[in-house]
């Protein structure tokens, strides 16, 4: 707050007093959400109003908001808000863009995580671990996380099948495999991918056990 209070009586347009709201905004969201909330979205406000043809500004004043939405349990509202980025940078850079893919890739997740939207998040995660394929090579690292999520699509869902989950458990094997090649074995990534069929392999066992 100490900086924020050091430049609140500049004016709206002023660089420094945005800076220290993106600074207090970012430094609150981790454990006051509910503070931060307010601070981004005027922030995001201000890039809007003054600064509109700062078109990376706001995308990143956006996602900043968005989240902080999903820290506070909205994600329907986060959700949106991707979408709105994704939008963005298709416009600005074409959907095979590394920029465009980050934010495809923050959709997937999100849709899962949403836990009724899995149907999208499939038809989603498909055309766009294509296009990451394309656009950026098999083993790069946001290919390898849009693959990630696409496969989590599929193996959330509880309505998938044995013979889906049986297919995704050999697509989690392979992309584990890639993901120690490239991004090393402590990679973050890496351990959230084996956690995952870890829990999709219990969940085969106690189907086949049923």
């Amino acid at each position: 707050w100490a900086a924020w209070k050091t430049y609140l009586g500049r004016p709206a347009t002023d660089g420094y007093r945005t800076d220290a709201m993106d600074t207090l905004g970012g430094a609150l969201r981790p454990t006051r959400p509910e503070e931060a909330l307010p601070v981004l979205e005027a922030s995001l406000a201000l890039y809007r109003r003054y600064w509109s043809h700062d078109e990376r500004g706001i995308l990143i004043a956006q996602n900043a908001v968005a989240n902080c939405l999903y820290e506070l349990g909205r994600e329907d509202e986060a959700l949106d808000l991707e979408r709105e980025i994704y939008a963005r940078d298709v416009a600005m850079h074409g959907a095979d863009h590394q920029e465009s893919l980050v934010a495809a890739n923050n959709i997937i997740f999100a849709l899962v995580k949403n836990g009724s939207k899995f149907d999208e998040a499939r038809a989603f995660g498909r055309e766009q671990v294509a296009l990451a394929r394309r656009a950026l090579g098999a083993d790069n690292s946001l290919t390898l996380s849009i693959e990630q999520g696409n496969a989590r699509s599929q193996w959330k869902d509880p309505d998938a099948t044995r013979e889906t989950l049986r297919a995704v458990a050999k697509t989690l094997q392979d992309l584990i495999r890639r993901q120690r090649r490239v991004l090393g074995a402590n990679h973050p990534d890496l351990l959230e991918t084996q956690q995952d069929l870890s829990e999709l392999e219990a969940r085969l066992a106690s189907l086949d056990g049923a």
